[in-house]
């Protein structure tokens, strides 16, 4: 089925998925997270995509809800809501291949979520971050609550969920909230060649390094580091890592491919 509110092209095992609802700043509703869940299955799951870029067309990446259909919600039906879009954004967030979000605007509500369940996040100088769900009477859905405090820190997360306040790029950096900022023109080539480096790296250390940290993050540290000892020995017998030994020991690039 074709798409109507996003776009998917991979091109150099990169696959690019954007939001494209430009004329209502990319707002989030029903469609549009039912067809980020199909691009990024469809992105997983395919051999010739090694990562993932999630940006948005124009002069937004997500501005939030659809405010409209938002209306229309009660409670038992909101509930619904929002656990589809958590289900959804848990795909980008355990995915075995690197997801980026690339911030070109503004990124406020469930669109700072979207790009908070990404492994990372790089901000144009344009880019605005904020949750101001409470200036709605809500909270953050699909979440806000629980990201932005192991990103930002506690008080820093409270501050931003309690005021809905909007932060510019530059603070996002500050906090901690992204990970670099890049003039407009160099956000999309930055992400890729960012991509790129981490795609030269063997695929199952990828997946591992994605597991290990969001499974181990809110273990205590002796069920972690078991955690990790566990993927170190899984990978130790795998042919990439014999690739990669081989490779160093050789003074050549290694050739991995996910065995």
């Amino acid at each position: 089925m074709p798409f109507e509110t996003i776009s998917l092209a991979v091109s150099d095992r990169v696959a690019t998925i954007t939001v494209s609802r430009p004329d209502k700043l990319n707002a989030l509703n029903d469609r549009v997270i039912a067809e980020l869940g199909e691009a990024i299955n469809d992105a997983r799951a395919n051999p010739d995509v090694g990562g993932v870029i999630l940006t948005g067309a124009g002069r937004a990446f997500v501005a939030g809800a659809d405010i409209a259909e938002l209306e229309a919600h009660d409670g038992i039906s909101a509930k619904q809501l929002a656990q589809r879009g958590q289900e959804v954004f848990r795909r980008f967030e355990t995915s075995p291949k690197p997801t980026i979000a690339a911030v070109n605007g503004f990124a406020l509500g469930g669109g700072c979520e979207l790009a908070m369940c990404c492994h990372l996040r790089l901000a144009s100088e344009f880019a605005k971050f904020g949750q101001p769900e409470v200036k709605l009477g809500l909270v953050p859905g699909y979440g806000g609550t629980q990201r932005l405090p192991r990103l930002v820190g506690k008080g820093r997360a409270l501050q931003l969920l309690l005021t809905g306040e909007m932060i510019d790029a530059q603070e996002a950096y500050r906090i901690g909230l992204v990970n670099r900022v890049f003039p407009a023109a160099e956000l999309i080539p930055a992400a890729t060649a960012m991509l790129q480096t981490m795609m030269a790296n063997g695929p199952l250390a990828l997946a591992h390094c994605v597991e290990a940290v969001n499974s181990g993050y809110d273990l205590p540290l002796a069920d972690a580091l078991t955690l990790e000892a566990t993927a170190f020995g899984l990978l130790a017998a795998t042919e990439d890592k014999r690739e990669g030994t081989r490779a160093f020991l050789e003074k050549r690039a290694a050739t991995f491919t996910g065995r």
